[in-house]
């Protein structure tokens, strides 16, 4: 009996993992990759390069914004009508659909493929919410930082196979039959919505939902915004989440701005842009063993420890980032982010996890993802600033530093032991 329980572990743990390997692609071949070429060059070519540029970062906050601002809500909706797996694959299929009909729209027609892309980007932000706040669900506190590392390094597995397959599908389209580059990366979309299908199933057949504390009184009536502010005073009284959240904003805000900028830093550097895409693959599978090993070494030496070497090298890379001159020293340092990128991540969700309720899951990593989608804000705004004050880029990436040495330190405050001595008080009440 011992044995078949210990399957059904390991069955429900990958399975919930997949679900990264699926939602991955869409993060790696649309948003990444290809979707702003194809803008630039097929439904926005008669455009301006700016204008094209300009639309999309509109795009983009756009959906940053309604997903950061819904994120609490649908959490809150989640935990009340016990359906964080119905909603999670309400937001998947839309996901799906969205980004499959990309293939279909005509050449010229940015108007659409950025309100695809709009709808297709929140399908993915909002199935996230529910996916992280399932980790509760499969894997008990000892082992939550194994089980979150699995599902990153599963993400750069699989988006950086398919990403892979689809830069070949559009560099070399002869090569699978297709008349043009524009066939390839239209095959490509709907290859996006395939995985992210398939691989979504073994969730949605092996991870059970555990029944939510039901709420009572008045919460049943609460407005969007009543239920927003409920939960910034709930995270008011529980110090060591708010302390977190305020590290962990400003840290992975760190994490993000060295994402989104690598390239652009690159380029203002002088180095070639396909050796930047190559570093960006690097990055990918190198993220895929690193993050199942940062994994291991939270469950020895503890999540936050852990977390802080993944900081400590972060700021190892801007400076290094400083000094660099090669694109040689370019791949190293790609080598680096992806050995700790993904642990950074993994070991703060599971970190979150441990320190919160986990009857109102849904509600707090609710408000963590929306922390998330407001992240990579300070972080290139303080590049451009010093880069155009200083005169000089080298000196932007210093500056991204204080972002991890000032997150860190809040993420230092906040002992988890206490955290855990309040759930054992709840729990006896």
């Amino acid at each position: 009996m011992r044995r078949a329980g210990g399957t059904y572990e390991r069955k429900k743990i990958i399975s919930w993992a997949l679900y990264d390997c699926a939602n991955s692609a869409f993060a790696t071949t649309v948003m990444a990759g290809l979707f702003p070429v194809f803008l630039k060059e097929y439904w926005g070519s008669g455009l301006d390069v700016s204008v094209s540029t300009l639309h999309l970062g509109q795009a983009n906050s756009l959906a940053a914004i309604i997903g950061g601002l819904l994120a609490p809500f649908i959490g809150y909706m989640g935990d009340r009508h016990h359906a964080r797996k119905k909603l999670l694959f309400l937001f998947a299929v839309t996901g799906m659909i969205t980004t499959g009909a990309l293939s279909t729209v005509p050449a010229g027609n940015w108007t659409l493929a950025l309100l695809l892309y709009v709808i297709g980007t929140l399908g993915f932000a909002g199935g996230n919410v529910f996916y992280d706040s399932l980790l509760i669900s499969v894997a008990g506190e000892e082992k939550m930082d194994v089980v979150s590392a699995l599902g990153y390094s599963l993400g750069y597995l699989g988006g950086g196979i398919l990403f892979a397959l689809n830069v070949w599908m559009t560099l070399r389209p002869e090569t699978f039959g297709f008349s043009s580059v524009a066939s390839g990366v239209q095959v490509s979309f709907l290859s996006v919505a395939l995985w992210w299908a398939i691989f979504s199933i073994p969730l949605l057949l092996f991870v059970r939902e555990p029944r939510s504390i039901p709420h009572t009184g008045h919460t049943h009536r609460r407005s969007g915004l009543q239920e927003f502010k409920a939960i910034l005073v709930e995270i008011g009284r529980q110090r060591v989440v708010l302390l977190f959240l305020i590290g962990y904003w400003l840290y992975i805000d760190g994490v993000n701005t060295i994402i989104v900028m690598a390239v652009d830093y690159g380029l203002s550097l002088g180095f070639d842009k396909s050796a930047l895409i190559l570093a960006l693959l690097i990055t990918q599978f190198v993220g895929f063993p690193a993050a199942i090993v940062f994994g291991k070494l939270g469950e020895k030496l503890g999540t936050k420890k852990s977390i802080f070497i993944g900081l400590g090298m972060y700021v190892l890379v801007c400076v290094w980032g400083f000094f660099m001159h090669q694109e040689a020293e370019f791949y190293a340092l790609a080598v680096s982010i992806g050995l700790v990128q993904g642990g950074v991540q993994s070991l703060s969700r599971s970190f979150y996890a441990k320190i919160i309720p986990p009857e109102s899951a849904g509600r707090f990593f609710g408000f963590y993802d929306m922390l998330g989608k407001f992240a990579a804000v300070i972080g290139p705004f303080l590049m451009g600033v010093v880069g155009v004050v200083t005169g000089n880029p080298r000196y932007s990436i210093i500056a991204i530093i204080l972002l991890f040495v000032i997150g860190g330190f809040f993420l230092y405050l906040a002992d988890e032991k206490s955290a855990s001595r309040l759930d054992a008080s709840r729990a006896a009440t």
